[in-house]
């Protein structure tokens, strides 16, 4: 009887965690968390029966309004290894990914789990990176990628930083533009708090103090990169939600003292909504773009947040996104040279009540 491939459902949890037990020795995934995999809007497991026995599966991950999707694990029982199972279930998650509007598919593979590795090095996946210390038991993990739509592979040489802290998104961004341009600078936590401490409007919203444009730009001036602003419209920002005079009152006077800055410097300001011409633009002539987005298209929370634009391949914006929500099983895959369509982009792009949208262009210190 040939094998039969469709999505998983809830009573199969037992017969996948059986599976899951007797293929891996550590990294397992837990009953409930397959019950709240199989579950979730943006994964999707798929299993593999045979002779009416769950002979594999295989599940993947959507992150919402980015262009990539990441097998997050993928396991074929040990009585039903040589039947050509993998290469069916690898075919079928490649439609899944490409049905939800995916343009590539990333994995982790074990450094020694060289039966996993043919197969998809055969299937026509490229091995774009190694992470040491992967694994529980150490064991380091191969990072693969496979282009779903159009035949170039996105390549990137700008260098990736997590972020270390939930509010450091703006300086994280400003590290990862540094190393693009100067080589010999190695981001680390230590640069990433100085230059919040640089950038920061010392509060915003109801929480930790956060990096508004100009702040940002001036950082950028001041260590070495040269920045355009576009902010949509001029004034004081992040306003809408602080209740406290004193906090207000402390935020306009930092912001006050940013924009002199900037103007001190000759930093070019633009009081209008950059568009994606702007973005492209400024990609073209080997600059990078730094652009404030709303978190609540990707991860469900309205607050604001930086990311870095670092290619375009004439129909995504590719950027590097420096938060990795450990809470939904993301990685480096998830948020590293991410391809994002224009108008979800663009979508992205704003935030608050008034829609602001704010970039900063960034490029090597201009020629005296």
């Amino acid at each position: 009887m040939s094998a039969e491939i469709r999505t998983a459902r809830a009573s199969d949890i037992d017969a996948l965690v059986a599976l899951e037990n007797a293929v891996f020795d550590s990294d397992r995934i837990s009953r409930r968390s397959f019950r709240q995999l199989i579950e979730r809007e943006t994964a999707e497991t798929l299993v593999a029966e045979k002779d009416g026995c769950l002979a594999g599966y295989a599940m993947v991950l959507f992150r919402k309004g980015i262009g990539v999707a990441r097998l997050y694990s993928f396991a074929i029982g040990p009585g039903f290894a040589g039947m050509g199972l993998g290469r069916l279930l690898l075919e079928r998650v490649e439609r899944v990914s490409y049905d939800h509007g995916r343009m590539m598919l990333r994995l982790e593979v074990r450094e020694d789990n060289a039966r996993a590795i043919s197969l998809y090095e055969q299937n026509g996946y490229r091995r774009i990176g190694r992470e040491a210390d992967y694994y529980e038991d150490g064991m380091a993990a191969l990072r693969f990628e496979k282009t779903l739509r159009g035949d170039v592979p996105v390549g990137t040489r700008v260098p990736f930083y997590e972020q270390t802290c939930d509010f450091t998104c703006g300086p994280c961004c400003l590290m990862m533009a540094m190393a693009n341009f100067d080589r010999s600078f190695v981001p680390d936590p230590i640069r990433e708090i100085r230059l919040w401490r640089e950038a920061t409007t010392v509060f915003m919203m109801s929480g930790t103090g956060g990096c508004e444009p100009f702040g940002l730009g001036v950082a950028a001036y001041e260590n070495g990169l040269s920045a355009e602003l576009f902010v949509s419209f001029y004034g004081a920002l992040f306003l809408q939600s602080v209740r406290s005079e004193e906090k207000r009152r402390v935020m306009e006077l930092a912001q006050v003292d940013f924009r002199t800055r900037a103007e001190q410097y000759g930093i070019p300001v633009h009081y209008r909504s950059f568009s994606i011409d702007d973005v492209r633009a400024a990609l073209a002539a080997g600059k990078l773009v730094v652009v404030l987005i709303s978190g609540y298209l990707m991860f469900g929370k309205k607050v604001p947040h930086w990311v870095l634009a670092i290619g375009d391949d004439g129909t995504h914006i590719l950027m590097h996104d420096p938060w990795i929500e450990d809470e939904r099983r993301e990685t480096m895959s998830d948020a590293a040279n991410v391809p994002v369509p224009y108008d979800i982009f663009m979508q992205m792009a704003q935030f608050g009540r008034d829609g602001l949208r704010a970039a900063i262009i960034l490029g090597k210190p201009d020629a005296p």
